[in-house]
């Protein structure tokens, strides 16, 4: 008795797919974590669910030095394939799509092999162009969110110094306002006249 082979397509009811994310996540984290353990990999693992949710895992390395190397490695390979000149020769994306679609209109269904193949390039060369640009744009938010939580580590640890300097100040004037002196002022032996 073996499992039945499922199909990958989209699973329809809500709750079942929530239910195959919620456990396909977590095998996808323990497999990442067994690769990390078993080659001594650094492994960073991104899931975004379809709410928006981010979950997220890294083994020894932390999340943002595995990224931070990733970017690195990533910049010197965009530099090697020196895809910002290609992204200046074609242009913006909208112009490429425009640039597909009159080709396709004008020639109807006499479309050459040789210009499917130059259009492909062109789209290859578009979507590398935009992942470049989409991890470059990621590792600046890593980055300005790094700094903000420095910040705001800052400005937490400042606030705590001062309410406990308030404290502080609170507990020593209970202190003064209880000192035997004071207790003896406002506790006066009253003396009453006598009524023979």
């Amino acid at each position: 008795m073996g499992r039945k082979k499922l199909e990958i397509k989209r699973i329809e009811n809500k709750s079942s797919r929530q239910v195959t994310f919620s456990k396909r996540r977590n095998g996808l984290i323990e497999k990442a974590r067994q690769l990390s353990v078993l080659c001594d990999a650094s492994v960073a693992l991104l899931v975004v669910s379809a709410s928006g949710k981010l979950y997220n895992f890294s083994s020894g390395d932390n999340l943002v030095k595995i990224l931070d190397r990733y970017g690195k490695q990533h910049a010197d390979d965009r530099k090697a394939l020196d895809l910002q000149s290609k992204d200046l020769k074609y242009g913006s994306h909208h112009e490429l799509l425009e640039l597909v679609e009159s080709k396709l209109v004008e020639s109807n269904s006499d479309v050459s092999v040789d210009s499917l193949v130059q259009l492909e390039d062109h789209l290859e060369t578009a979507l590398s162009v935009t992942r470049a640009r989409k991890t470059e744009l990621l590792l600046k938010l890593v980055d300005s969110l790094k700094e903000k939580e420095k910040l705001l580590k800052e400005e937490n640890q400042g606030l705590a110094s001062q309410v406990e300097k308030n404290n502080l100040a609170g507990a020593e004037a209970d202190k003064m306002e209880m000192s035997p002196g004071k207790i003896s002022e406002i506790i006066r032996p009253v003396t009453l006249p006598l009524l023979y």
